[in-house]
């Protein structure tokens, strides 16, 4: 208690302030809830006549003195009990000890408070313990800006406004960091309201003539039909937050037929063109051709040709392009052996050719 005294109209002045719970002319009794806010805020870096001010007190009434008095119990009792030693302990104790033995009523009224407190701690503990795990499992892969967000959240919801510097320990963010982003949610809103006007234009361009476009087509119709100017980067991370995404070519199946028969990369080219010998069974040659059936399947021929009687010598068809793979396993490996031929790589053809 303060030897400064509080004249009636001071008295006036402080009961207007909804952090004062009641006031006397030598006491102030402030609410549990601004003492929670003023160990939230004086953890955050604010110094305790900053908080006073921000909170409506008048710093000439009140006196400096009269704060860190009250800033120095707050702490103590906050490091000593957490958010416990912070609720005002007149709510449940009796005042001053009583020198006459108490009634059998009193002493259970008594057990019963602490009994109450006990089970509130209890409770208090396993919310947190659930709330800790949880954090812990959402922290995961998560950018910093979202870890600030779900802190926020568990705080709001959970009432643990006096845990956010132990929340911050716990998933490893910077607790002046975290302040900075409650400070910043309405440029964060703009911004956002300016991302969906954005996200409305590129859809536009995106769906425009019923197929959809990726980030340079996007860029070209928007600066040459509907003149809006958007960077190729600002495209690409509207699309990539608002999941705007665009179909990918599909592959080239002559590079597939490319890798089914890479067989042979690097060989001489012995034939030189010179597919006419003259000589029956001394120069081969393969190929595949498309058979579109059904309307929509597609069935594969390969087939090798004799270049010289331009007889076809062996063939195969499969509705998958590995049959070149089947038909030299086998009809045409016996053609080999049988022949002594070794294979030639030349394109447009897979020519075989009888070493000189």
């Amino acid at each position: 208690m303060s030897k400064t005294t509080f004249s009636d109209k001071e008295i006036k002045i402080l009961k207007k302030n909804p952090n004062i719970l009641r006031v006397s002319s030598l006491a102030i009794t402030y609410s549990d809830e601004f003492k929670n806010k003023f160990i939230n805020e004086y953890l955050a870096g604010k110094l305790p006549r900053q908080i006073f001010e921000e909170n409506g007190f008048d710093i000439d009434i009140i006196g400096i003195k009269r704060i860190e008095t009250s800033s120095s119990r707050w702490r103590k009792a906050y490091e000593k009990d957490g958010i416990i030693g912070l609720s005002d302990a007149r709510k449940t104790a009796s005042g001053r000890p009583l020198k006459r033995e108490l009634s059998q009523g009193e002493i259970i009224e008594r057990q019963e408070a602490k009994i109450k407190l006990l089970e509130g701690q209890v409770e208090l503990l396993k919310k947190l313990e659930v709330t800790e795990r949880r954090l812990l499992n959402k922290r995961q892969n998560l950018e910093t800006s979202k870890v600030f967000q779900l802190i926020c959240e568990t705080v709001e919801q959970n009432q643990f406004k006096q845990l956010t510097k132990y929340f911050c320990e716990l998933l490893g963010v910077s607790r002046s960091g975290y302040y900075s982003y409650l400070k910043a949610a309405g440029s964060r809103f703009e911004r956002e309201q300016k991302d969906l006007e954005a996200k409305e234009i590129i859809l536009k361009a995106f769906n425009r003539r019923g197929y959809k476009k990726g980030s340079r087509s996007i860029k070209m119709i928007l600066n040459n039909e509907y003149n809006h100017k958007i960077s190729r980067k600002k495209i690409q991370r509207i699309m990539n937050k608002y999941e705007i995404i665009c179909p990918h070519r599909k592959s080239n199946p002559y590079k597939k037929i490319a890798k089914a028969t890479k067989e042979h990369q690097v060989v001489s080219n012995k034939l030189n063109r010179e597919f006419k010998q003259g000589i029956p069974g001394k120069v081969l040659l393969t190929d595949i051709t498309y058979l579109p059936f059904n309307g929509k399947d597609m069935g594969y021929l390969s087939a090798i040709k004799d270049a010289s009687t331009n007889e076809i010598m062996a063939y195969h068809i499969s509705d998958r392009i590995t049959c070149i793979s089947q038909v030299k396993s086998e009809p045409f490996r016996n053609l080999i052996l049988s022949h002594h031929f070794f294979g030639i790589l030349f394109h447009p053809f897979f020519s075989f050719s009888h070493p000189e």
